[in-house]
């Protein structure tokens, strides 16, 4: 169960906190911060307790900031992470608050960090298994994915996680145009550590891409 939610866990978006005040925007910035420590730089068999501890904070920020899209998002990707970090059947459970988290984000703004709440829940119905164990949904997740890409292009994450959706889908050829279009994307200011943790991925997920072409 935890290889299902593997690349939730390494969703990691651009701040952009259009719908935060300046203290809103210093504790997402710190939540995003913290997020890719956990992520990149912390050992496998301590994540589980330290995404616990960032999802009550992220939890707390929802609560202060309730009509912050942006918020919701972080407490949908936290919980996601969490989630993975923890793995088995109970995983489920928080896999399916981050969905409802991040629907939240979707009804107050789904332009919110670049439309980061439609590759976040499109990531969660390509990863999470479908009926009856879940709600994964390969077309439901190829739609979201599909709505962050017209919202955000050139994205690092939006590109990286559709072209691992191609990959899935057995496309390995067009996986690899929207991979090698990822790795192209442009450096994000305050985000170095998430940056060369996704970079990492792109590059492990063209390798497989390659094995299945050659």
């Amino acid at each position: 169960m935890n290889k299902l939610f593997v690349l939730i866990t390494a969703l990691c978006f651009s701040l952009s906190a259009w719908a935060l005040d300046e203290a809103g925007s210093q504790r997402l910035q710190q939540v995003q911060e913290r997020w890719a420590q956990i992520q990149y730089a912390t050992p496998e068999k301590q994540r589980p307790k330290a995404f616990e501890a960032l999802a009550a904070e992220t939890s707390a920020f929802t609560q202060a900031q309730p009509t912050a899209a942006e918020a919701w998002i972080w407490h949908g990707i936290v919980t996601s992470s969490w989630a993975g970090a923890e793995g088995g059947l109970g995983a489920l459970g928080k896999v399916k608050d981050a969905k409802r988290y991040l629907e939240k984000a979707l009804a107050l703004d789904p332009k919110a960090l670049n439309g980061s709440a439609y590759t976040s829940l499109g990531t969660l119905y390509d990863r999470v298994p479908g009926w009856p164990i879940g709600f994964g949904d390969e077309d439901k997740a190829e739609q979201l994915l599909k709505q962050a890409l017209q919202i955000n292009p050139n994205g690092i994450d939006s590109l990286y996680f559709w072209g691992d959706h191609l990959f899935r889908q057995g496309q390995y050829a067009q996986a690899r145009e929207a991979l090698e279009k990822a790795r192209q994307a442009p450096p994000r200011a305050g985000r170095e550590l998430a940056d060369k943790g996704r970079q990492g991925e792109i590059s492990e997920l063209l390798k497989a891409v390659d094995n299945k072409l050659n």
